[in-house]
């Protein structure tokens, strides 16, 4: 069983590799369907429908990228920040990120974090993780007296301006069709900017509970669905046309093709939600991640996740990692990345949860080989899925709320 401990670059447990092979035969499965039996003399597949079907080539790998990437890095304002991101099932790795814990040398003392979660592509994401915060300074909207609304106007300008640019782009060098969600958090002296753009999502973390989270731009929301069919457009089985899952995102630009409607009114709109809530000292932290991480984890259960892990480890790189450990067990298919943004308030190392989490690993430990002694007894080689099946039906004290055995 896994303790605190701090990030590392070593080979994944023995453990964790035997659940990883058991969940790539499932997941495998039912994403290349399973192959019917043959019968005696028939060939797999004919030539001529060899000839007939097209190839298609799957989103996702056979079995997972588990390598990490990892940063940390603070600020001497008291902003400290990790990340972490992992390709996971996904065949490709679209996600980007920004992290700037001073921001610019004009204004040190505010910070700027972002995910960029790509898809068709990645040129799309990664020229935001470059410039985009750029733009929003070329509005002259962040000053340090600091005009809320002004601020907020700034950032929406920024988004529109980078999008026009890049489909300019787009157009002279070539570019690939793909596109971008976009979280971002802008922290000032006084407050907390939350910027979102497509399904990616932020969240802040006060007095133990979260208090305040973006909203996804889905096409089924009443909202966009209408801008979607007032451009023209339509959603069939939850997407945009029936191909894009995001009702906003920057790129895209085959979406925003309508001549007869502005550049907020397109089938898919570049405007993000920009909201702002005034700093407090019970603030704790805030999460920025891509919908790989929330296909798998609430909000509330992430916030009670990473305070108790915050507990119990000292390396905020290693919160992230087991965040994303985390959900790939839960089931997420898609990339995955996640920055922590603590302030000063957030829950530190105590000796009371350390002694507790000792505890809960040897219970663990206790209850799993008198699992496996019943199996054995009965003959049967140890079946690690059985075993974690059975532990999640017991009711085990102690267990990382937000995470369960799953965690373990």
């Amino acid at each position: 069983m896994r303790m605190a401990r701090r990030a590392s670059t070593g080979t994944v447990p023995s453990f964790l590799q035997q659940l990883v092979r058991e969940t790539e035969k499932m997941v495998t499965f039912f994403f290349k369907g399973g192959q019917r039996e043959k019968r005696d003399g028939e060939d797999s597949e004919s030539e001529d429908e060899s000839d007939d079907v097209e190839e298609i080539i799957s989103p996702y790998l056979e079995r997972p990228v588990l390598q990490k990437g990892t940063a940390e890095g603070d600020s001497k304002y008291g902003v400290s920040y990790a990340m972490a991101s992992m390709q996971g099932w996904r065949a490709q790795m679209e996600d980007t990120h920004t992290c700037m814990p001073e921001m610019s040398e004009g204004h040190p003392d505010w910070s700027y974090f972002a995910v960029f979660d790509g898809h068709a592509g990645t040129t799309v994401a990664q020229y935001c993780s470059t410039h985009l915060l750029d733009h929003i300074l070329a509005t002259g909207a962040i000053t340090a007296e600091e005009n809320v609304e002004q601020v907020k106007e700034g950032i929406r300008d920024g988004f529109l301006a980078i999008d026009r640019h890049m489909h300019n782009l787009s157009q002279s060098e070539g570019w690939d069709r793909s596109g971008s969600t976009a979280a971002s958090v802008i922290i000032s002296p006084n407050n907390i900017y939350f910027i979102n753009c497509g399904d990616s999502r932020t969240f802040l973390c006060r007095d133990s509970q979260v208090v305040f989270h973006t909203e996804d731009h889905k096409p089924c929301n009443p909202r966009e669905k209408e801008r979607i069919q007032n451009a023209g457009g339509s959603v069939t089985l939850q997407r945009v046309n029936g191909s894009l899952a995001v009702s906003r995102a920057l790129g895209d630009f085959a979406f925003k093709e309508v001549e007869w409607r502005t550049q907020t009114e397109q089938l898919v709109s570049p405007e993000p939600e920009v909201y702002e809530l005034e700093r407090s000292p019970q603030d704790e932290f805030l999460v920025v991640a891509c919908d790989g991480v929330w296909d798998a984890i609430s909000n509330e259960e992430l916030c009670a996740f990473v305070r108790n892990r915050l507990q119990v480890c000292d390396d905020l790189r290693d919160v992230c990692t087991q965040v994303i450990d985390l959900c790939l067990y839960k089931g997420s298919l898609d990339n995955m990345s996640i920055i922590i943004i603590c302030f000063s308030g957030a829950p530190q190392v105590t000796p009371e949860a350390l002694q507790q989490e000792a505890d809960l690993e040897r219970r663990l430990d206790l209850k799993v080989d008198e699992i496996i002694q019943v199996i054995r007894s009965k003959g049967e080689d140890p079946d690690l899925l059985y075993v974690m099946k059975f532990l999640a039906s017991e009711n085990v004290p102690g267990l990382p709320p937000g995470g369960g055995v799953t965690s373990k």
